[in-house]
């Protein structure tokens, strides 16, 4: 399936790329084994992000951490061809609790390699526009306009309206539902369309009511 292009050309990069050798993020058996990173967890030195990544214990986590933090689940290699989607990248927004599994997407028109067997992400090919990805940390982020699109038509029913909901309100991310709706409608072969529709009036009304009178 496609989608009508969403939002304008995406801006500078978010975010300054954080990692292991800037003291920051520190992935197992990189600088420290999962052992003793879990044993550092129990001192309070660190705190455990995403997957194998641990930051800092006196890091506060922002979008460049997060996004940095999970693409480590996957071999370099790969990880300038493929973009953090749906779920996560809501919890990179901010908007969202971390997933089970790190969620990615590449564009299906480039040849990926697929990912290793036990791998702690999933994958998945889609259309990509110019203006549905852009860096944060360094890392390729589904756009916020584009992770409401594909929230609203994959996401499970436990947070999706919430989520929604923080994507539409958290200031700077300039996330206009009734653009997501525009593009929902346009768009042919959707599974779930009618569903995903009423989850964005649904997220829709909710920030309307909470709008100041």
């Amino acid at each position: 399936m496609a989608f009508a292009q969403l939002g304008t050309a995406p801006g500078p990069e978010s975010g300054v790329p954080v990692n292991s050798t800037g003291g920051v993020l520190f992935r197992a058996d990189d600088i420290f084994s999962s052992a003793e990173l879990q044993a550092m967890r129990i001192d309070g030195l660190v705190h455990r992000v995403c997957g194998q990544s641990y930051a800092r214990a006196d890091h506060r986590l922002d979008p460049a951490s997060r996004a940095q933090s999970a693409i480590l689940c996957v071999p370099g290699p790969l990880r300038s061809k493929v973009v953090l989607a749906r779920q996560s990248a809501a919890w990179v927004y901010g908007c969202s609790a971390l997933p089970a599994t790190v969620i990615l997407v590449t564009d299906h028109r480039r040849r990926t390699t697929a990912l290793p067997p036990f791998s702690d992400a999933l994958m998945h090919q889609v259309a990509l526009g110019p203006c549905d990805v852009r860096l944060i940390g360094g890392v390729g982020v589904t756009s916020p306009l584009r992770t409401a699109l594909d929230i609203a038509v994959h996401g499970d029913d436990a947070w999706t309206v919430p989520t929604l909901v923080r994507l539409a309100t958290l200031p700077g991310l300039n996330c206009d539902l009734r653009l997501v709706v525009t593009a929902i409608e346009a768009a042919r072969r959707v599974p779930g369309k009618n569903r995903a529709l009423a989850r964005m009036q649904s997220a829709m009304h909710q920030v309307d009511a909470a709008r100041p009178a």
